[in-house]
């Protein structure tokens, strides 16, 4: 067993969140701290750790990466096929967490997932790279695969196949929207006593929050 590790720890004092400055409303606080996480440039801000359950309530996770949000909610863009979305088929809820270490700083988001519109797929997806474009194709999200030449060889099909052109858009890849209805705001403070705000919507549609121990 390894012993050796319980002795690392840190003291996280780089900032307080409390009832004066956080915003009363979620999605502006979200907006705050994402600007700030962008401009700080660590690595992959976008980046969360999406959680869906299957259908024996086994929790799977995995990270991808935000491409827009605002007061509709959160989108993320997969494969349809996935095993991501084959749970979210059987389950909508999910949850999200943005891991901001360097900034001692997270953000859980729990909410149900919806599929966005096709026309909204179709204009992120002509806005990748060419390469990311023909990922999609290439791709069986999911399946097992024999080895990585399997990959290679697709791809270089897909490059033959849509050498002239723009490549259209795979009829099972495109977004999901999270809908919250909850976030949670967590900045690192000394001691372990961290600053925790829970925000849910009362019956009348309006967010609330409430200070959470630590």
């Amino acid at each position: 067993m390894r012993e050796d590790i319980a002795s690392i720890r840190k003291e996280y004092t780089q900032a307080k969140l409390d009832e004066d400055t956080i915003l009363k409303d979620p999605f502006e606080q979200f907006e705050k701290w994402f600007n700030e996480a962008l401009k700080s440039e660590i690595v992959e801000p976008t980046a969360m750790v999406l959680s869906t359950v299957n259908q024996d309530r086994q929790p799977f996770q995995r990270t991808v990466l935000l491409k827009t949000f605002g007061t509709d909610g959160f989108v993320f863009y997969t494969n349809y096929e996935s095993r991501k979305s084959r749970q979210i088929n059987e389950n909508p809820q999910v949850s999200v967490l943005f891991p901001w270490y360097s900034l001692e700083r997270q953000v859980a988001i729990t909410g149900r997932v919806e599929k966005i519109s096709t026309k909204q797929s179709l204009k992120y997806f002509l806005s990748r790279p060419k390469g990311s474009q023909l990922g999609a194709w290439v791709s069986n999200q999911s399946e097992v695969i024999s080895s990585r030449s399997v990959l290679e060889a697709k791809l270089e099909q897909m490059k033959r196949k849509f050498k002239e052109g723009k490549i259209p858009l795979p009829d099972n890849w495109g977004g999901y929207r999270i809908i919250p209805n909850t976030f949670e705001f967590w900045q690192g403070r000394k001691s372990r006593l961290h600053d925790r705000f829970f925000f849910e919507q009362d019956e009348n549609g309006s967010w609330k929050s409430n200070r959470l121990a630590p």
